[in-house]
């Protein structure tokens, strides 16, 4: 398994080799050594999305605490998108984008602190999530999907959005309000 580093501070990209045959193929998703080497911790829950062409989920994020999540496309592909939304940061603000398919099977660390988003790029895309804490509602954050600042290039038109996605807030009020946290 390849572990490379991505553009935004602390974000990694596992990138396995599927070892392919005439009867398909076979690929470790995870390996516990590979992530405790790169100090990826602990994770408490597995959750997964299925999504059709277009659907785009997200720009979500926790606050307090944070969380980080392990984040791979099992079914189809999808176009995954981060932004750093932690003050300290070196890269605060930035945005990077991330092609999650099931021909790579590559895992995406999300440290805490970051909004995480992507659109289906295929008929269906099976999203997992290995999250490091019990989802508390009361920590969840969000930032519009189509946020004028954020400016980002979804490469396929939109097709479906939760009501809860559409009535995210903006970037601008979400550095609002991390001015005021402790």
């Amino acid at each position: 398994m390849r572990v490379e580093e991505a553009g935004i501070e602390g974000v990694l990209l596992f990138v396995p080799t599927p070892h392919r045959d005439d009867r398909g193929l076979f690929t470790r998703t995870f390996d516990l050594a590979i992530g405790e080497k790169h100090c990826v911790g602990d994770f408490l829950q597995d959750s997964q999305s299925r999504s059709r062409l277009g659907t785009i989920r997200g720009m979500h994020g926790r606050g307090g605490r944070g969380e980080a999540k392990l984040v791979r496309c099992a079914r189809g592909a999808v176009h995954d998108v981060l932004v750093d939304a932690r003050p300290g940061s070196s890269t605060f603000g930035r945005i990077e984008s991330f092609l999650l398919d099931d021909e790579t099977f590559a895992t995406l660390y999300v440290p805490p602190g970051l909004l995480h988003g992507f659109q289906a790029l295929t008929d269906l895309a099976d999203v997992c999530y290995r999250i490091d804490r019990e989802h508390d509602p009361a920590e969840d954050i969000a930032v519009r999907y189509d946020d004028t600042d954020l400016a980002i290039a979804w490469p396929r038109p939109v097709t479906a959005v939760s009501a809860r996605d559409a009535g995210a807030g903006s970037w601008a009020q979400l550095l609002t309000t991390l001015e005021r946290s402790p």
